[in-house]
């Protein structure tokens, strides 16, 4: 029998290679014709007597990035359309749909046959799950391979027999952590907690897998047998007591109680390890249906996975512009922004000039990546040899000549106009005629800095976030003359050096900063007010965010805030800023010398390691102090999450972003607004415009006019739009189907 995505090769010993090679794809993943060739296969391989077992593996680089999440949102948008006629078969219909690949798993494991699988490459999802129901795993060693339950991250969790075989293969607590963070493993790390039997070099991997049918590997899983212990011991045992509860406490810590995918996690493993192994299976089963229908798993289903994908594949790229192989990129300013960029730059193989003032500021700048790969070096993330030839890519310089056949410039000096100027003028004195410039602004309009360039349309503003080695984001901001060759060039730049571009229109503080900015001036608000700051900085954290507001701060730096504040006031008025907040943060820097992280002085003190940072004792002395019972706790983390999303509406309505995708995932990968809800507009959508727009009102009366909601707001709740229904970003792609 032929199939599509499959190819079976019996070898003289009777043993079956079936290579997984989907054509059209780069990575394997599991679909719906997926699922039918492999279940036809397990039958295929049971039912032939000259079969001894079957090797599994992978005819690509990878061996498969698990279930195909766009095939899932599908399920769900079926399912959405079924529930409004029928609701409960339309449960039952959800339930025994999302049953099928753990049906096929034991099918599988209960075939009677051997199987093995040869992890060659990165192992996600539902593709480790399928190793998992296999009686043998083999994986390569190296770097390049890569196994893990991720779904939590998207809203979900290991619903093809992930929290069942897990815990039954390693301690509890192993598993547990494993399966509520999505924690990536190489192959040594999962061979000592029992999740993978041998890791051998990769030429050896095939040969290696069908050694161990040869010797007698048994077609039986560890808990078909009688007798079969638990690794971690019995839940009701003295090692479960001491377990579960702080699991439990640890969990509530991490994720504040909003990722429902992660709860189900610990019911699923605490409920099923009571149970025989079917029924922990089918148990899983009801708790992945009921996850399936919430709107956390709806909404980060769509930005995490879909949106993020299609937008790194380039979705906003304009049409007909040959793409950029880039041979030389230059830097202006070698400070930690350009350092930063400079080292990303390298790591993606593209030659770099990281230019400065004088040659010694410049080298600095090149000790940054020096830093960063000897680290990487140390933690076994890369080798002396890859390191050096990331730092041969880097030519530091003082001599703007040095950039001259550069591809792309990014400017990256200081936050003043002036500067910028200079710089800009100096850099496109050298640069080729097809070249493009871009400055890394983060708050003064690109069209503003575009009046110093003698060619705006390739003058573009790429806006990166630190630290850059870290941060996936690259806001692409366009100038009322940006032409579509920048606007390309740009985006080829992001996507070569890995990270996720979103295109923004000109504005001061562009899409991202706007955000943040709005995030951070509500806690100085608060604490203005006298909320205390350990109260503001933990209703930030339980309302989604993975940083305080005013630990935020001080990685950006107060002095930056500063002056960030003052370059709008002279660029706006006095008006455009609180005078009081403004106050805040001139005491912070000229009357205590705080500026952050990077003095150890900031909101926050920074002593030396291994001791954690801690709230400065004196913020309490500054303002009169509101005791906790004055406070209204669950109304400080509305007023973060409100503020953030009805800045984004304003951004939208301006049409500074006109792609709700965009606007999603920027905020969540930016600065990590409540990856939950899905992101800034998904938050909105999944409360609702009408709802919404009375929670604003609400918070307008009562805490001032950043809370006034936005036409476009009272516009979307007087007809019940969506924001993916107003600005459906696949519109253009419907019209011509």
């Amino acid at each position: 029998m032929s199939h599509t995505n499959f190819t079976i090769d019996t070898d003289a010993d009777g043993i079956a290679l079936v290579t997984w090679d989907m054509p059209g794809r780069s990575m394997n993943v599991f679909t719906e014709e997926v699922m039918r060739e492999l279940d036809a296969i397990v039958d295929e391989v049971a039912g032939d007597p000259g079969i001894k077992g079957a090797v599994i593996t992978s005819g690509k680089d990878s061996f498969s990035g698990g279930a195909d999440l766009a095939m899932l949102q599908k399920m769900l948008g079926t399912f959405a359309a079924e529930k409004a006629a029928d609701p409960m078969l339309a449960t039952k219909t959800l339930f025994e749909t999302a049953g099928y690949m753990t049906s096929l798993f034991r099918k599988l494991e209960t075939s009677g046959k051997p199987w093995v699988s040869a992890i060659n490459g990165t192992c996600m999802g539902g593709a480790f799950e399928l190793s998992l129901a296999c009686h043998g795993r083999v994986a390569a060693d190296g770097d390049k391979v890569k196994l893990a339950l991720p779904e939590v991250k998207v809203g979900i969790f290991p619903g093809a027999g992930g929290t069942q075989r897990v815990p039954r293969l390693t301690d509890t607590q192993n598993a547990l952590q494993m399966l509520t963070s999505g924690q990536t493993l190489t192959p040594r790390k999962a061979k000592s907690m029992g999740l993978v039997h041998e890791v051998v070099a990769p030429e050896n991997l095939v040969e290696s897998a069908k050694a161990m049918i040869l010797n007698g590997l048994k077609p039986v899983a560890p808990w078909d047998e009688k007798g079969f212990k638990l690794p971690g011991g019995p839940v009701y045992s003295a090692a479960g007591a001491n377990l579960w509860p702080p699991a439990i406490a640890i969990l509530r810590r991490e994720t504040w109680g909003n990722y429902p995918a992660a709860h189900a996690i610990l019911k699923c493993v605490y409920e099923g390890l009571l149970v025989p192994f079917d029924t922990g299976l089918k148990i899983e089963q009801r708790y992945f249906t009921e996850i399936l229908q919430t709107r956390e798993a709806e909404a980060m289903i769509r930005s995490l996975f879909v949106s993020l994908q299609e937008l790194n594949k380039g979705a906003r790229r304009p049409a007909g512009v040959p793409e950029t192989n880039f041979s030389k990129i230059g830097i202006v300013g070698a400070g930690f922004m350009g350092a930063g960029i400079a080292y990303v730059t390298a790591k993606a193989g593209i030659p770099v000039v990281l230019v400065d003032r004088d040659l010694e500021s410049a080298a600095r700048g090149k000790a940054h990546s020096e830093r960063l790969t000897s680290e990487a070096v140390k933690k076994g993330r890369s080798t002396e040899e890859e390191k050096e030839k990331l730092l041969s890519l880097i030519t530091p310089s003082a001599d703007y000549f040095d950039m001259e056949g550069s591809d792309l410039v990014i400017e990256a000096v200081f936050e003043e106009s002036g500067v910028k100027k200079t710089a800009t003028e100096k850099a496109e004195a050298v640069l080729k005629p097809s070249a493009v410039f871009a400055s890394n602004t983060s708050t003064i309009p690109i069209t503003s800095l575009a009046r110093n360039s003698a060619r705006p349309a390739n003058f573009i503003g790429l806006h990166f976030f630190s630290p850059v080695d870290r941060m996936m984001l690259v806001e692409i901001i366009l100038g009322k003359k940006t032409g579509d060759k920048a606007i390309a060039v740009a985006m080829d730049f992001v996507r070569a050096i890995r990270k996720t571009p979103v295109v923004v229109n000109d504005t001061r503080g562009f899409y991202v900063n706007r955000c943040v900015l709005r995030y951070m001036s509500e806690a100085y608000k608060m604490l203005i007010a006298g909320v205390p700051a350990p109260m503001i900085e933990n209703a930030a954290k339980a309302a989604g965010m993975p940083v305080g507001p005013l630990a935020l701060t001080d990685e950006t730096a107060i002095d930056l805030a500063q002056k960030i504040m003052k370059q709008t006031i002279r660029d706006l008025g006095a008006n455009a800023v609180d005078p009081a907040q403004m106050q805040l943060i001139d005491t912070m820097v000229e009357d205590h010398g705080r500026f952050g992280r990077k003095n150890g002085k900031g909101f926050y003190d920074y002593p030396q390691k291994p001791a954690k940072k801690k709230l400065w004792p004196t913020l309490r002395e500054l303002y009169p102090q509101l005791s906790p019972e004055q406070v209204d706790y669950e109304e400080l983390k509305q007023r973060f999450l409100a503020v953030i999303a009805l800045e984004a509406v304003r951004v939208m309505e301006e049409g500074i972003v006109t792609d709700p995708r965009e606007a999603d995932v920027g905020s969540i990968l930016a600065f990590g607004f409540a990856p939950y809800t899905g992101g800034v507009l998904s938050y909105i959508d999944g409360i609702g415009a009408k709802k919404f727009l009375k929670i604003a009102r609400g918070l307008q009366k009562r805490w001032g006019p950043e809370f006034k909601p936005p036409k476009l707001l009272v516009d979307m709740a007087e007809k019940d739009q969506t924001f993916y229904q107003r600005f459906d970003p696949y519109a253009q792609a419907k019209q011509a189907a």
